[in-house]
């Protein structure tokens, strides 16, 4: 991916959910393209390998350890950018899971909650603490949300993730009004089939009863003849809303679904 288009040399970027997929493909694209990333995820074994792979902290980089819906460790985190860097320039809540997949009926309610918990409050929480840092820049927030709940309904039994990526684009045209006084733009990137690991946090019940089967002889991804895209794909839509190229970009989404979302709708 070329990263020398975008202005983001010098710049300051937080990106949670940063250990793996699309979150890390972003930090070392963010890295490439000269910035200072703070790694955040609960997983410090992950952050390692990716901070090794960007320079480390000797090259300015920072690795944080905390669960993007806990109010304390976020606020902890977000008090070590302050103790040690001048700025924060772009904030990308990428942090998500799938959660549990199944009829509603047998959905508990601690797993309802576990999905909207680390999805939509770990935005609002990434979001809230980042504000007063982004004030000061006149910064850029990317969040990455989902083609479902949005502009695909097909994926029966999703109904938590989908619910929570849909309130994450409702949070993010809300708050990019709020927020443009400031100078702070707020969009959202929304991937379709992406290879990554989010599947690994993905707990499928019941799908036999939900789906109606179809199949698409060429696949369900039509730019591709069916193959998913890759974290690269997302990381440059998020590098082009992160520069100053979408300077005049707030309040709206991109999708990177290869027309996926068209197909299944």
């Amino acid at each position: 991916m070329k990263t020398n288009n975008y202005n983001i040399e010098g710049k300051y970027a937080l990106v949670t959910g940063a250990g793996s997929g699309i979150g890390r493909s972003t930090a070392v694209a963010l890295a490439e393209a000269g910035a200072k990333v703070a790694l955040l995820s609960r997983s410090l074994v992950q952050l390692k390998e990716v901070a090794e792979e960007i320079g480390g902290e000797e090259a300015g980089h920072l690795i944080l350890t905390a669960d993007v819906s806990k109010d304390d460790e976020m606020e902890f985190a977000f008090q070590q950018i302050r103790d040690l860097w001048p700025r924060l320039d772009i904030v990308v809540a990428n942090a998500g899971i799938n959660g549990v997949w199944a009829p509603l009926d047998q959905i508990k309610t601690c797993e309802w909650d576990m999905t909207l918990g680390v999805n939509l409050r770990g935005t609002f929480l990434t979001v809230k603490l980042g504000l007063p840092f982004l004030k000061e820049s006149k910064g850029s927030v990317i969040i990455v949300s989902s083609v479902n709940g949005n502009r695909m309904f097909s994926n029966s039994g999703a109904t938590a993730y989908a619910c929570s990526k849909a309130a994450q684009v409702t949070f993010s045209r809300m708050t990019a009004l709020e927020f443009a006084e400031f100078g702070v733009r707020v969009n959202a990137v929304c991937p379709g089939a992406i290879d990554t690991q989010i599947d690994d946090s993905t707990e499928i019940r019941g799908d036999d009863e939900l789906h109606i089967p179809v199949q698409y002889p060429e696949g369900q991804v039509p730019l591709t003849h069916g193959k998913s895209g890759s974290p690269g794909d997302v990381a440059s839509a998020i590098m082009f809303l992160a520069s100053d190229a979408a300077r005049h970009i707030t309040g709206t989404e991109i999708y990177v679904d290869g027309a996926q979302s068209l197909l299944q709708g």
